[in-house]
């Protein structure tokens, strides 16, 4: 390492915040990067730990050490060449990550992390910026054709890595534009979909062939893309959301999460809205869910204007600080504060809705205090006002009807289609399966892991021997 004491001379500094009085005025990127000096000196603080548990924190194994080394000496394009070689797109994980890596980073142990998420956005954009990343077109094509359904980031990085290898790839998506819950499901301010169109450019150019408006299954029958090609890779990610029966269900105002943050989205894209608009705009918004989909409905709601915001979490609420030597380097279970929860929402804990109530459309939330065991506290109920009720409790498997129905494919006890994490392949003759429709529902970075490692499987199925990356 160029510089080993870097972690006792230098202290962390991470990216900062547009002020939220500010931001919440848009839709648009808000996180301050650091300068080219900050950045170089945040890279210095990797203390050569002999055993760099960030490899195994992070999902992809990006090769963190090398990269921040890099950085340091202001090899920038090296240090680009070395991240794109595990991650294919850098500058997703880069900003919407949780970053496991820094959880695993031995310095976490005080508390202290490298910035290895800063650090890695950092380089790619600088990559863009100055033209490293480019086209990277097969020399040789094989003759094999290959379908991807989905264009998440799994159907992405399988595409593109399948693309490289020589094969004539075409990717099948349902919505108009690439790209998936990165797409439309995470926020504009949280992930600008420029960044999406420019990566789609850049796969256009290595050959992949994009189908909008193709719902496999749908509009398009599913025995059609199986005999069409020779590989066919389902990549349609977790889409069946979790749903919550009690009284009340059906009342106007009460809504998947999935059926408001795409509005918006394509709102700011100027896309068309399929159904009726659902907005936040002067009402009092409850969010039901504690995860980052229900961050995303908090900035969202915020920005378009709601009276106020109010998340309800069945879980008790996570200590503030972990148990370093009983979690470390694993992810922490702590409590976790988004830019979002910021902005203006009340968090409560440990809460269970029991009903909705109102007349034409939703009033209220009758809910009730339960423990650890999800037992209800005796005397604890409660209500609360909303006029707008946000369904945000996660996903339970891809939607089976259509396309899964039609293939055939064998799926778990979860709902999800069954394939293992070696050959990625499903029950039924060359199909394969990755990301989330395969291991549930997941971050954007295992979506990307599970893309690439099926393209290899998916190569070595077709040709025998592969020399993609697992």
């Amino acid at each position: 390492m160029g510089k080993v004491t870097g972690f006792l001379e230098i202290d962390r500094q991470d990216r900062g915040y547009k002020p939220a009085a500010d931001r919440i005025r848009h839709y648009s990127e808000f996180v301050i990067p650091l300068s080219e000096e900050g950045t170089r000196e945040q890279a210095s603080r990797c203390m050569n730990c002999g055993i760099p548990f960030c490899h195994n924190g992070c999902p992809v194994n990006n090769q963190i050490p090398d990269w921040n080394d890099l950085v340091y000496r202001g090899d920038w394009e090296e240090a680009a060449r070395n991240l794109h070689s595990t991650n294919n797109f850098p500058e997703f994980t880069g900003r919407i990550c949780p970053a496991p890596c820094e959880a695993a980073c031995t310095l976490n142990l005080e508390d202290i992390p490298v910035t290895i998420k800063t650090v890695e956005c950092a380089i790619v954009d600088r990559a863009w910026e100055s033209g490293f990343v480019r086209p990277e077109p097969a020399e040789k094509k094989t003759g094999k054709k290959v379908a991807v359904i989905g264009s998440g980031p799994a159907g992405l990085a399988a595409a593109q890595q399948l693309a490289r290898a020589g094969h004539e790839v075409h990717v099948y998506e349902k919505f108009a534009k690439a790209g998936g819950l990165l797409r439309y499901g995470i926020p504009d301010f949280k992930l600008e979909k420029g960044l999406i169109d420019r990566r789609v450019a850049q796969m256009e150019a290595e050959g992949v062939v994009f189908h909008y408006d193709s719902n496999i299954g749908v509009t398009i029958p599913a025995k059609e893309i199986h005999d069409g090609h020779d590989a066919v890779i389902l990549a349609g990610g977790s889409e069946k959301p979790r749903d919550l029966p009690i009284p009340g269900r059906d009342l106007a105002g009460v809504h998947f999460a999935m059926d408001f943050l795409p509005q918006q989205n394509r709102r700011v894209s100027r896309e068309r809205l399929a159904n009726d608009p659902i907005l936040a705009s002067g009402k009092h918004v409850v969010v039901i869910g504690g995860g980052d989909t229900g961050s995303d409905c908090i900035g969202t709601s915020v920005r378009q204007g709601a009276l106020s915001v109010t998340q309800l979490e069945i879980m008790q609420k996570p200590p503030a600080k972990e148990d370093k030597l009983t979690s470390w380097p694993y992810w922490p279970l702590k409590l976790r504060t988004s830019s979002s929860h910021m902005e203006g929402a009340d968090r409560d804990f440990g809460v269970m809705t029991k009903a909705f109530v109102g007349d034409a459309g939703v009033k209220g939330l009758k809910c009730v205090r339960v423990d650890d065991h999800f037992k209800e506290i005796p005397g604890s109920e409660f209500e609360l006002r909303a006029d707008l009720v946000l369904l945000a409790m996660g996903f339970v498997s891809p939607v089976h009807e259509g396309l899964l129905q039609q293939l055939g494919v064998t799926t778990d006890p979860r709902g999800n289609v069954q394939a293992d994490t070696n050959a990625y392949r499903t029950s039924v003759d060359k199909v394969f399966a990755a990301g989330d429709m395969r291991r549930g529902q997941s971050l954007v970075v295992w979506a990307i892991r599970e893309g690439r490692q099926a393209a290899r499987a998916v190569d070595l199925f077709l040709m025998g021997a592969s020399e993609l990356p697992r």
